[in-house]
This record gives structure tokens, sequence and C-alpha cells, in this order.
């Protein structure tokens, strides 16, 4: 049976900043990304907690980075992508193109109503 992936929708959007930052992605980096980029308040631990949810599901691994006097010693912990979260993304994203494309043309564009 093929397995299904399903995402919440801050799921999906934490997974996808983790894909674009390729390896370095942290709860700091990710959290700034969301509120700066996506215009979007959040919370620290609320990335964290999806962070851990979706390590729980298989869709990121994460290990401790290096010590840094910046962080005064502390270690971040670094998130990255494995194959079942691209696995994820890519379904997710198939699944909103379809319904995107099945939305008549009227609904957005101003003709029939």
């Amino acid at each position: 049976m093929e397995r299904r992936h399903f995402l919440g929708e801050f799921e999906e959007t934490v997974l996808l900043v983790v894909a674009t930052q390729q390896g370095k992605a942290y709860g700091l980096s990710i959290t700034n990304v969301i509120e700066e980029e996506l215009g979007r308040s959040v919370n620290m631990s609320s990335v964290h907690t999806a962070l851990y949810r979706l390590e729980e599901k298989g869709y990121v691994k994460s290990d401790l980075g290096g010590a840094s006097e910046k962080r005064g010693g502390r270690r971040k912990r670094i998130f990255e992508v494995t194959s079942a979260g691209k696995s994820a993304l890519l379904e997710a994203k198939e699944h909103r193109q379809y319904l995107w494309s099945k939305i008549p043309d009227y609904v957005f564009g101003g003709g029939q109503s």
C-alpha cells in the first residue's frame, strides 16, 4: 500500500522553510523567515513544536551544531529535510495545484458569477 503524507498548514510552512535553508535551518532562522519574509507573527516555541512533530513523522532529521561564543557556548539544533519530507512536500504541492486547476475561471477572473 502506498504511504500517504499529510501535513498541516503550519507544518508545511516550517518544512518548506527548512528545505529552503538547505541544512542550515534552526529554530530562530526558521522563525525569522516566517515573520520577516512571510509577514506572519509566530513564536519560537510553536516553530520548535512543529519541528519536533515533523521529526517524529520522519520528515526532518536533526543534529547538534557546534557551540559558539555568540550563543554563550550553546549548540544549535540544525534541521534538514529527509526523503520522506521531500515526498510530503511534493504531494502537498500536487494536491494544491490540482485543486487550483479545478477552480472555474469566473471565481477569480471576474467573468460569470
